[in-house]
């Protein structure tokens, strides 16, 4: 089927332009700060850029397959509302994702924990790894999809090691 001419009474800036806009490639994730009311962060990640909204909101924005931890935290004059924390890969453009508030496009999920008990489990094991030398973004995959099955059966996860850690970077490297 062949395109229609525009009409030159169609202004030329909503006129359909010939070529699609290339896609975005990063995932942006809106951080909001309102002390004590809403408290989202990232806990560890190489945001690709960042940028500030004003002084309580800024976006900062990951390159395709790169891991973040997300944390959103809000309460009310009655308490906690929300306490979650999400572990995401950011995905290619034209990759399936799951969609995630305030993390546009989305990405996959590899890891969530909602309600305080929960998510203080996730920041120890966080803790944990870093105490052996190793950023959470580094971390395999696979290890934070582990961390959320155990916690949600109940269990406690299995501790990342640096051994483990270098069996999944030999891995990478030979392109899993």
């Amino acid at each position: 089927m062949m395109s229609q001419p525009v009409p030159s009474s169609v202004p030329k800036s909503i006129a359909p332009s010939p070529a699609a806009p290339a896609a975005d490639p990063l995932t942006h994730v809106e951080l909001t700060w309102i002390e004590k009311r809403i408290e989202n962060w990232i806990r560890f990640g190489r945001p690709a850029h960042a940028q500030t909204l004003d002084r309580s909101r800024r976006i900062v924005s990951f390159a395709p397959n790169s891991i973040f931890a997300f944390v959103r935290w809000a309460a009310n004059d009655f308490g906690t509302v929300v306490s979650r924390i999400d572990i995401v890969r950011a995905v290619a453009p034209g990759e399936a994702y799951q969609t995630l508030p305030f993390v546009r496009p989305g990405g996959e999920i590899l890891l969530r924990a909602d309600g305080w008990p929960k998510v203080e489990k996730v920041l120890q094991h966080m803790d944990a790894v870093e105490a052996i030398g190793i950023n959470g973004a580094d971390v395999a995959p696979d290890h934070w999809r582990h961390v959320h099955n155990r916690l949600v059966a109940g269990h406690m996860p299995r501790a990342y090691t640096t051994e483990r850690h270098h069996a999944w970077l030999k891995r990478r490297e030979c392109g899993e």
